[in-house]
Parts: C-alpha cells; sequence; structure tokens
C-alpha cells in the first residue's frame, strides 16, 4: 500500500515539474515576442527609437513592421537639425569650360578640378554643379577700396595681384604698409595708397590671325603674370607663371618656339643654373621653362624668360610643338 502511494506521489510531482517548465518557456516566449520590433532592420539613425507603450505619434501598433527609409516622429526630441550651410557653388551654363569658370573666379583649374574630383580638363555640362573652392559663390571680387581704405588679404592673393586689382604696384604698398618684403597673410589688413581703385582687368590677347585648323599657340599675360595655352580660340591650360623684373622685362611681341631643351644650363648677370627643366625658347635667349630656384609665382622674378611649376612646365613642353606662337602682352 505503501508503495502504490509512493508511486502515485511521484507521478504527480512528475506532472507538476513538466508543467511549471512548459509554462516557463511560454512566458519566455511571449516576452521575447513583446520585444520593440527588432524582426525588420533599421538603417543607422540619429537617435534611438524606444517603443513605449502607445506610439501614437506614427500610429503603429507595438509590434509594427518597420521599413528602411521609413521616417518615423520622435516623441520628445528636438526639430530637425537644419540643413548645412550651401557650399559655395558654380552652376555651369552651356558653352561654359572648366578652365574659362576658374578663371572667371581668379583660381586655378587645377584647384576647381580637385574640389570636385575632377581633372583639369574634363567635360563639364549645363546645370551640372561645382563647388569653387576658397571663394564666394559667386564670381564677383571683393569692392575695390576707396583712396586711402583697406584690404583685407584673401587665400591666393599677394602683392603684385592686389596692386593690379587696385591700381597701384607692389612697390607702392610695400611703402603705404612698412613692409619690408612682399610676404603677407590672410586676414593683414594693407592700406591701399592713392590711385585708380577700379581698374579694367586685363584681357587675354586675341589669337594671332590667321589661326589655321587645330592649331597651338600660347598667350603670356605680363599684367596678370598667367600663361594660358589654347588649340584655335579655346583655352586648354592655364597657370600662373613667373615673367621679367622691371629691371629684366619679358619682350613684348609675337614669336614662335624655335627649339627645345629637355633640361639646359642657363646662365647670365647674377645666375648660373644647370638643368632647368623643360625649357622652350621662343626669342634669342627668353624661353618658357621650369623653375626649381622659386615658388612664388604670380610675381615677376625672372632675367625676361617666363618661369612655370615644373609639372605645368612638363606639360606645356609636350603639348607645344617646334614652331608654337608665343603671343606675350600686357
Amino acid at each position: 500500500m505503501n508503495r502504490k502511494m509512493l508511486v502515485s506521489l511521484g507521478t504527480v510531482l512528475l506532472a507538476t515539474v513538466i508543467l511549471l517548465a512548459l509554462l516557463t518557456l511560454l512566458a519566455q516566449s511571449d516576452s521575447a515576442a513583446l520585444q520593440p520590433a527588432r524582426a525588420a532592420p533599421l538603417a543607422a539613425a540619429p537617435a534611438v527609437l524606444e517603443v513605449a507603450p502607445s506610439s501614437a505619434p506614427n500610429d503603429l501598433s507595438r509590434q509594427a513592421w518597420l521599413y528602411v527609409g521609413q521616417r518615423l516622429t520622435i516623441p520628445g526630441s528636438a526639430a530637425a537639425p537644419a540643413p548645412p550651410a550651401a557650399e559655395n557653388v558654380y552652376v555651369v551654363q552651356a558653352g561654359d569650360t572648366l578652365l574659362e569658370i576658374a578663371l572667371r573666379h581668379g583660381i586655378l583649374a587645377s584647384d576647381l578640378a580637385e574640389a570636385n574630383g575632377l581633372y583639369w580638363n574634363s567635360w563639364v555640362y549645363a546645370g551640372q554643379r561645382l563647388t569653387i573652392p576658397g571663394s564666394a559663390a559667386a564670381p564677383t571680387p571683393p569692392d575695390a577700396p576707396t583712396d586711402g581704405g583697406t584690404y583685407v588679404v584673401q587665400p591666393g592673393d599677394n602683392l603684385f595681384r592686389i596692386g593690379l586689382r587696385h591700381g597701384t604696384t607692389a612697390a607702392a604698398l610695400r611703402a603705404t604698409n612698412g613692409l619690408s618684403s612682399n610676404t603677407i597673410y590672410v586676414g593683414q589688413r594693407l592700406t591701399i595708397p592713392g590711385g585708380n581703385p577700379n581698374p579694367p582687368p586685363a584681357q587675354p590677347a586675341p589669337a594671332p590671325a590667321p589661326v589655321g585648323y587645330g592649331e597651338k599657340w600660347i598667350d603670356v599675360n605680363l599684367s596678370t603674370q598667367t600663361l594660358t595655352a589654347y588649340e584655335e580660340r579655346t583655352p586648354v591650360f592655364s597657370v600662373l607663371v613667373s615673367t621679367g623684373t622691371r629691371w629684366y622685362p619679358t619682350v613684348v611681341g609675337t614669336y614662335a618656339v624655335y627649339v627645345k631643351y629637355v633640361s639646359t644650363r642657363m646662365s647670365g648677370p647674377g645666375y648660373n643654373l644647370p638643368n632647368v627643366p623643360y625649357t622652350m625658347y621662343f626669342y634669342r635667349g627668353y624661353g618658357i621653362h621650369g623653375t626649381y630656384w622659386h615658388n612664388n609665382f604670380g610675381v615677376p622674378m625672372s632675367h625676361g624668360c617666363v618661369n612655370m611649376r615644373t609639372p605645368d612646365a612638363q606639360w606645356l613642353y609636350n603639348w607645344a610643338p617646334l614652331g608654337a606662337k608665343v603671343v606675350t602682352h600686357y
């Protein structure tokens, strides 16, 4: 009798244990089902979304599915952040080229290309938005101060170009501001001596006539210290250069490249330079060449030659054939 009672009691206890185990599993399953919408992945979001007992702001149930890209209102959060300020951009117009846009904004085509992930000679299309590095969105230059006014130095400025812009000279700017050299810094305030506050910008020379089909020629603007390579009447390359000083001025006129040297020695009064790279002579001892002894391009520095950065000179050397016209002018 005692044995039967023990068996019955054991059976009841076993059934109770099994029942308790089943109830525990069911409770865990229900708890997992109530976790907030983990089945649908949500792309990385700027705020953590916690599902409250009531999700009224989005008219969703507690177990509603979410989809990628769905817009959710975050209860009690701050308003959406304001969009970032608009970049300095230029919208390409019909007929524009990267080089012309760069010249219009007073920057190098290589800098404009780099800012937009392009090459300096890349094609652009009407409506394309280009970031203009280091300038305002509009290509208008800063207002010229009146006589006796001041000018704040901008990135890329030098005394020569500031003087040119305001109808004065680098020497006059140095004297007026007590400068011992041409070195200036961004943000520096310069007093502008009397002169024409808004001189007309120097224009590139027109193509020498006649220009043959596909003809390559080189324009050297001594006023702006720029060199521009043309194919017929289309500019294809433009860079800052350093031409002759007032004591050793660069000749003015129309010439032609008559000899080219990958490397050559140059010597004259006060200088003797070996291995001058990518030299193209266009008139007697006047040439266009690479420069390794200074990096002050945009300011007259030479004994009459046209100094270029060596990579720029290499490009021009490979592009220009013997006989290519060279036009130098103010």
